[in-house]
């Protein structure tokens, strides 16, 4: 009875916890996209997006409410959108996205993450860019009698470049396969129409760096790289960070 409770409890803690990191985030996000565009969903396809991405996380309705009301409200905050690149420790790449409303704080803190776990710092902005490919990704669950051959044509005029099941694994107890679509970044907005149009329910929309040239690491070293990333997950100013790790 004990140990149950004792794993309930730090299971819930847990759960807390990564609501705690990821919901500022997706909260950013989500008043980013309401203040360049419209403040409606209907009529903001990145909003419409944030918020998918959001409730798929069970974020609550009210604090997406909030999070648009952020965007053109009396305590409206303005973000600025920022990129930095840097080398980790072992020399692995980063590049790390930011939604900042204070970006001489932020960047302070990110060349702090590097400096403690080792690497070398940020690099002129830009020298890394050719190292990443950037690719709109759309995750969302197979449903029942859905045929990928026949679903990549119906997609292939919407710009999607690839497909790609993932089956659950052995102890997921969901045992849901998810099935990942890829198209150009610049095929997002396309590709999110297309999938609307054939009444598919998307999880997760993003725009995500690919390392063109991964690189493998030892266990040791990926140790010293996770406690950097570590760090930077905590931090409400960074939106994603991406890596060469292959």
């Amino acid at each position: 009875m004990g140990r149950a409770f004792e794993y309930r409890k730090a299971a819930k803690m847990k759960r807390w916890g990564q609501m705690s990191r990821i919901f500022p985030k997706l909260a950013k996000a989500i008043t980013v996209a309401a203040k360049e565009g419209s403040p409606d969903p209907d009529m903001n396809p990145r909003l419409r997006t944030a918020i998918q991405n959001a409730k798929a996380q069970n974020m609550p309705k009210k604090n997406i409410e909030a999070a648009i009301e952020r965007a053109s409200g009396k305590d409206a905050v303005d973000y600025t959108l920022i990129n930095y690149e840097g080398k980790g420790p072992h020399g692995v790449l980063c590049f790390v996205e930011c939604a900042t409303d204070n970006p001489t704080r932020t960047v302070a803190n990110v060349k702090s993450y590097f400096n403690k776990a080792g690497g070398s710092g940020l690099v002129s902005n830009g020298s890394l860019e050719f190292m990443f490919s950037r690719k709109a990704v759309f995750e969302f669950k197979k449903a029942e009698g859905m045929d990928l051959e026949e679903l990549e044509l119906e997609l292939i005029d919407a710009g999607l470049t690839e497909i790609e099941e993932i089956e659950p694994e052995a102890d997921d107890e969901e045992g849901v396969t998810m099935i990942f679509a890829y198209a150009e970044y610049t095929d997002f907005g396309t590709l999110s129409e297309g999938l609307e149009g054939l009444k598919i329910e998307v999880d997760s929309a993003n725009l995500k760096r690919f390392p063109t040239s991964p690189v493998e690491y030892t266990d040791a070293q990926l140790e010293d790289i996770e406690k950097m990333l570590d760090r930077f997950d905590d931090d409400d100013d960074i939106q994603a960070v991406y890596t060469n790790i292959a």
